[in-house]
């Protein structure tokens, strides 16, 4: 026999009932449990016996006003952010909120076009022409150091014929590496290295 209740949720009747639990703060589904209740008690706290119904893939039952009512379920999901691309987890129960989707970027320099992500390719270039910059500066710091030595040599007159071959093909390649438009990038010819000095 089934209890029953009075107006404060109390039995006035003892009696077995089936027992549907959800979740205090998000009111989601747990479980149930077959239950005898005494009179002058009441169901077990944060429990219903509307049963919730079966489970739907991607849902997740939620006591609201009374009833279950079916909500989308993507916790633990990975989504991006379509403002920057960034990474998180869906810690929440419902759909997934504006701002991010589940699609993931194919790569870096991705913006998302309301629908998908598409290369960026002011974002790409900027980066390629950073790079070359970049590149640029290290390898003239590595003609800086190999000039300063065997320019030292030719200013005191104590330079061999092999240094000042060296010291002519170092200086014209730090002018072709001075000349090279870092704005082409990512095809840019970079002029060959001289041979390292021992």
């Amino acid at each position: 026999m089934k209890p029953v209740f009075d107006e404060n949720g109390l039995a006035t009747e003892a009696g077995d009932i089936r027992c549907y639990y959800y979740d205090a703060l998000t009111a989601e589904y747990m479980g149930w449990s077959d239950e005898y209740i005494n009179v002058g008690v009441s169901m077990p706290r944060h429990s219903t016996d509307v049963d919730p119904g079966d489970e739907v893939d991607g849902k997740i039952a939620v006591f609201v006003n009374g009833q279950w009512e079916p909500d989308e379920d993507y916790r633990g999901d990975t989504v991006y952010s379509t403002a920057s691309a960034s990474v998180s987890t869906v810690d929440y129960i419902g759909p997934i909120k504006d701002g991010y989707t589940t699609l993931a970027p194919s790569g870096p320099y991705q913006k998302w076009d309301g629908k998908k992500w598409v290369t960026d390719m002011d974002a790409q270039h900027a980066a390629a022409v950073a790079a070359a910059e970049q590149k640029q500066s290290q390898l003239r710091s590595v003609a800086d150091e190999e000039i300063d030595p065997l320019q030292d040599a030719v200013d005191l007159d104590m330079a061999t014929d092999e240094e000042k071959a060296q010291l002519t093909d170092w200086k014209r390649y730090r002018v072709l590496l001075n000349r090279v438009d870092t704005l082409a990038a990512p095809d840019i010819n970079w002029p060959q290295i001289p041979s390292l000095t021992a």
